[in-house]
């Protein structure tokens, strides 16, 4: 009994090397799971099931060859990724989850979650999260020509990048407070997130218990997963 998390692979045409790495792991690693699950970030950007890039027709293929292979694949929505949607999931055969989900893995409540919603002290980047994730903006947004959306998510993505540079690590990473109220509202010992890329393993004190979070990391140089089985909770790291 395994289950693997992964979370900021970021794929874009642009990054062939992160592509082939994450076609492996398909091919390879993730048959050896029952499930795996995504926690966002899946793609650098995402501006519409419509978009023609063959990038993307490729990933559905490996889901969908992942799926047959009796390995069922669930995704949450990443702050990058957010406006994926059910077209994508059909041709991938890839469940759809909401922004939070409480599982029941082998005797452990885990939460799992992208993680840009710890980030309350990044108020900037929360201000944006709740414009963008407003439902008439997007409708709104899928409407316009495919030109016009991938010139506005190009110029989204440098705004973004320029306003990072100028923040401080502490503010881009988790509050603990957000952090201890999530857990502690979903009742759960095992919290599991992406989005900040500073995997590690966390101990989190909860009254008289000490809990966990686990933050994977993002595929940059090399992939990132947890494995979770019956015995144990295991952040790894691995060569594409």
């Amino acid at each position: 009994m395994t289950t693997f998390f992964i979370a900021d692979i970021h794929l874009c045409a642009q990054e062939p090397a992160i592509t082939a790495g994450f076609l492996r792991f398909l091919r390879e690693d993730a048959p050896q799971a029952d499930a795996l699950y995504i926690l966002g970030d899946l793609f650098e950007a995402w501006i519409g099931d419509d978009d023609p890039e063959p990038l993307h027709a490729q990933i559905a293929a490996a889901l969908n060859q992942l799926h047959q292979q009796g390995v069922p694949c669930f995704f949450i929505h990443g702050n990058r990724d957010f406006l994926l949607g059910r077209r994508f999931a059909r041709d991938s055969l890839m469940t759809l989850l909401p922004e939070k989900k409480v599982l029941e893995l082998y005797g452990r409540r885990v939460l799992i979650l992208h993680g840009d919603t710890l980030c309350t002290d990044d108020i900037s980047y929360q201000n944006f999260r709740k414009k963008v994730h407003n439902p008439l903006i997007q409708k709104l947004f899928l409407m316009l020509p495919l030109k016009w959306r991938l010139g506005i998510a190009a110029k989204m993505r440098a705004n973004s990048k320029a306003s990072n540079q100028g923040k401080s690590l502490a503010i881009m990473d988790v509050n603990p407070q957000a952090v201890v109220s999530e857990m502690q509202a979903a009742g759960v010992e095992w919290m599991i997130h992406g989005h900040t890329h500073r995997p590690a393993v966390h101990d989190v004190p909860l009254g008289e218990k000490t809990c966990h979070r686990v933050v994977l990391g993002a595929w940059h140089e090399e992939g990132s997963m947890v494995k979770v089985t019956a015995e144990n909770v295991e952040l790894i790291s691995f060569p594409f």
